[in-house]
């Protein structure tokens, strides 16, 4: 049992965020600051890292293919409240803790397997 006061340093579970795990394909609505005027961006990829499942500073690694064949990481932290909303697109079945080997890939290699019916 932990003390009351390390209780309640642990930060709460963002109430817009599901659980997220690697593999998925996400849409991560991100709050962008320009000059005096905020706006909500999305950044739609796949999920290729999760660091500290729930310490306040874990986060999670986004990438997605730009145009040209470029690719784009993004890493957002999990209790920032600049991330407004998370969407599950799809979920893949996946046999690694991190799927850094995709960064690599390109066309019919860098897809991952669907879960499938459910």
């Amino acid at each position: 049992m932990q003390h009351p006061l390390l209780e309640s340093l642990e930060p709460k579970a963002h109430p817009n965020i599901p659980a997220l795990r690697i593999g998925d394909t996400v849409r991560v609505h991100a709050r962008i600051v320009e000059g005096s005027r905020e706006r909500i961006q999305v950044f739609q990829g796949t999920v290729i890292s999760i660091r500290g499942e729930k310490a306040a500073g874990s986060s999670f690694t986004v990438r997605r293919v730009a145009s040209h064949g470029v690719g784009v990481e993004r890493t957002f932290l999990l209790h920032s409240p600049r991330v407004d909303k998370v969407e599950i697109m799809r979920s893949n079945k996946v046999r690694r803790a991190k799927l850094y080997y995709l960064r690599d890939r390109r066309g019919k290699s860098a897809r991952l397997k669907g879960l499938g019916p459910t």
